[in-house]
């Protein structure tokens, strides 16, 4: 056996353990149920965002099924597709949990018994808030939610399906900033002659990171720190996919970092571990920016996250 796969493993192992103890520390925190579908800004009606996140779905999944079609199953040996795989998952729980929270916010008398119908009827963990009541009507042509109605569902934390969408919004966060960074910044330069540059590959590492970027500046998600440990985890997935593969005899690997039989393997792997740190930084300090700066430049217009 190569000296590089253990120098590696461990490279690969020790942030992983990291990231496990990080996680079973920061408890589980499901966000509030009205910060999955609402928007962060009052002038927008949440049936934008329902609408924004249903198009990049349609968008997203056909540029995937372009891919597929060209490489068959092969198109799933690469992290770039992984990540926009997970990209559009999260979009397809955003577009139904939206939808869930347009169809209530259009009621004009619901209670806490005929929501539990919905979609999100075993989800919805009540809190020391109120019961939701909203009662009279509501302003289904205006574009602002009504104040009321907000301030009856603050409190309301989201169950299984709402974590699973934090979650998978801050793996895609990290994900797709490292995707298109060494996509754009290694790749391109150091192997131009053998990429297929085409509409396809140049959208699938470039609408990634622009369509969450744009989902991020108008829903009211929260981008903890500790988020970071699942975009790890991630990561060391699919390099666990990738050496499983090789462990059954597959000689090629996806991206030339990741081979072993280089004497500069346990380089490579740590400068790819650490870059980990920027890219989920650039993206939590973005997710920051935005809420403190909107919030101070448009305190009656902008909903500050928590």
């Amino acid at each position: 056996m190569l000296w590089q796969v253990p120098v590696c493993a461990l490279i690969a192992v020790l942030p992983a353990t990291v990231a496990v103890t990080v996680i079973y520390r920061a408890g589980k925190q499901p966000p509030r149920v009205f910060d999955l579908w609402a928007p962060s800004w009052r002038i927008i009606n949440p049936y934008w965002l329902l609408g924004y996140r249903g198009l990049v779905f349609l968008v997203m999944s056909w540029l995937l099924t372009q891919i597929v079609l060209i490489d068959g199953a092969f198109a799933f040996y690469f992290y770039t597709q992984w990540t926009f795989t997970l990209v559009i998952i999260y979009f397809v729980i955003g577009t139904i949990i939206s939808a869930h929270g347009c169809w209530t916010y259009s009621r004009t008398h619901i209670t806490e018994s005929e929501a539990a119908n919905g979609f999100l009827k075993s989800e919805l963990v009540n809190s020391d808030a109120p019961t939701m009541t909203v009662r009279g009507n509501t302003d289904r042509e205006g574009t602002r939610l009504p104040n009321r109605f907000e301030g009856k569902l603050h409190e309301k934390r989201a169950g299984f399906w709402g974590y699973v969408m934090q979650i998978i919004y801050q793996i895609s966060a990290g994900a797709v900033i490292l995707t298109d960074v060494v996509f754009w910044l290694l790749l391109v330069p150091t192997m131009s002659e053998h990429l297929r540059l085409d509409f396809v590959m140049i959208c699938m590492h470039s609408l990634n990171a622009v369509f969450l970027l744009i989902d991020t500046a108008v829903n009211r998600l929260p981008f903890p720190w500790f988020g970071m440990a699942y975009f790890v985890l991630w990561s060391c997935s699919y390099l666990t996919f990738q050496w499983v593969l090789h462990a059954c005899g597959l000689n090629w690997w996806p991206y030339p970092f990741m081979e072993l039989s280089t004497p500069w393997a346990p380089l490579w792997y740590l400068a790819i571990a650490l870059v980990h740190i920027p890219c989920y930084g650039i993206y939590y300090l973005t997710a920051k920016v935005k809420n403190s700066f909107f919030s101070k430049l448009f305190p009656n217009l902008y909903i500050q996250s928590y």
